[in-house]
């Protein structure tokens, strides 16, 4: 008997799973940028050059009279970039899309229309959970730039602030040590026949990274400490040069502390900075030694270490010059924003390609981390988690 033949193999029989085509279409984006009101912020989300690539590709920017100024942008450059400068505060907090430096204060989202796509630093360790219900009863959709990840699993937003943070350490601390500041009248630069600076740096990440590269290529003497050799190797790779490198041995940090003009903190913990340096390891450092504490906003790692602001930076212990401002990025304010935007711009430009933050975040997954509130729903455990407050899986909300 002839075995019937089937056009079908028999896997091609197996019932399978429905598959629905996600259909990406392009959207129109309207973003509000309201200006900044945070103690000091001077810095802004997009740049003129930013808001005229936005507006070329069919998106509204409204952006409110004088948020640039800060960063000497002009309302007049926003405007020949295509945006939309308005005096009406309420007007900006409408829009579909907010774009901030700073997380909202309660009265400002107050402001905001319910349904909203807010972008801004979330600044978890500062924030109340008033915050976190006033999102909710909007409903809003919230990212924080500081939890977006890369393609390779770093974090851009943080990385840059981190770069400028590291190399205006340095910048800071060459002032702080002139005369004109009321240091001990040192130069950085190796200048021949005069023994250079010499600059600890305590911790190895971003920011030790980039204070080491300004350092050096001034001509002072560097040495970086850190506990995980894994970091100071990467420095060294980084750097391109043997430079000291160290553990945190106590009798070895004291041993350069006492011999330093220079010493940065920029070691981070995941609560808090650990204290790395002792009030007794300060006394036993040079009279007009500066130290600049950029874990300060962490809690800082030296146990001297209290918060100052931009107008009153700095302040002395036992002969030693102390900066401990919290916002360091904030001094250099067009550099930041410019650094701000160039990480923004892209993903806005994506939203809108994919057709909106729902499928965005369905294709980008380092879009997707960055993201805390869906729709008025926590999704970020580590806020849940601090705050006491009920989360929910993302991926159970979108599809």
């Amino acid at each position: 008997m002839s075995k019937s033949l089937s056009p079908f193999t028999k896997a091609q029989l197996l019932p399978q799973e429905e598959t629905l085509e996600v259909l990406k279409q392009k959207g129109n984006l309207f973003i509000g940028i309201p200006k900044e009101t945070h103690f000091q912020e001077k810095r802004v989300c997009l740049t003129p050059d930013a808001v005229s690539a936005l507006v070329t590709n069919g998106h509204r920017v409204m952006i409110e009279s004088g948020a640039g100024e800060g960063a000497n942008f002009k309302d007049k450059n926003y405007s020949e970039a295509g945006a939309e400068v308005t005096k009406d505060t309420a007007k900006v907090f409408s829009c579909p899309i907010l774009l901030k430096v700073e997380p909202p204060s309660l009265d400002e989202i107050k402001l905001i229309n319910p349904q909203t796509l807010l972008i801004s630093a979330l600044q978890l360790k500062t924030q109340h959970k008033k915050y976190f219900e006033a999102l909710a009863s909007k409903r809003i959709t919230a990212l924080a730039f500081e939890f977006i990840k890369d393609d390779d699993g770093a974090y851009p937003a943080v990385r840059s602030l981190s770069e400028i943070a590291g190399t205006a350490s340095i910048l800071i601390a060459s002032e702080l040590l002139s005369n004109i500041n009321g240091g001990n009248g040192l130069m950085f630069g190796n200048i021949s026949g005069v023994p250079p600076v010499e600059v600890v740096i305590i911790g190895a990440g971003t920011v030790g990274e980039f204070a080491a590269r300004s350092a050096i290529g001034l001509g002072a003497n560097v040495k970086i400490f850190d506990n995980s050799i894994t970091k100071l190797r990467c420095v060294q790779s980084n750097l391109g040069r043997t430079i000291y490198t160290s553990t945190i041995q106590p009798k070895n940090l004291i041993k350069a502390l006492k011999r330093c003009d220079v010493a940065i903190g920029a070691v981070r913990g995941k609560n808090r900075s650990p204290i790395i340096v002792t009030e007794a390891m300060v006394d036993q450092m040079k009279n007009g030694s500066v130290v600049i504490d950029v874990s300060i906003d962490m809690g800082g790692c030296f146990e001297t270490s209290e918060v100052t602001n931009h107008d009153k930076p700095t302040f002395e212990v036992n002969g030693v010059t102390h900066y401990c401002v919290p916002n360091i990025p904030a001094r250099y304010s067009r550099s930041a924003s410019v650094s701000i935007s160039n990480i923004f711009t892209p993903y806005l430009l994506k939203i809108a390609e994919d057709g909106g933050i729902e499928n965005a975040i369905r294709f980008d997954r380092g879009l997707k981390n960055g993201l805390y509130f869906y729709h008025g729903i926590l999704t970020n455990k580590s806020v849940a988690n601090w705050f006491d407050l009920d989360c929910s899986d993302l991926n159970l909300l979108i599809f």
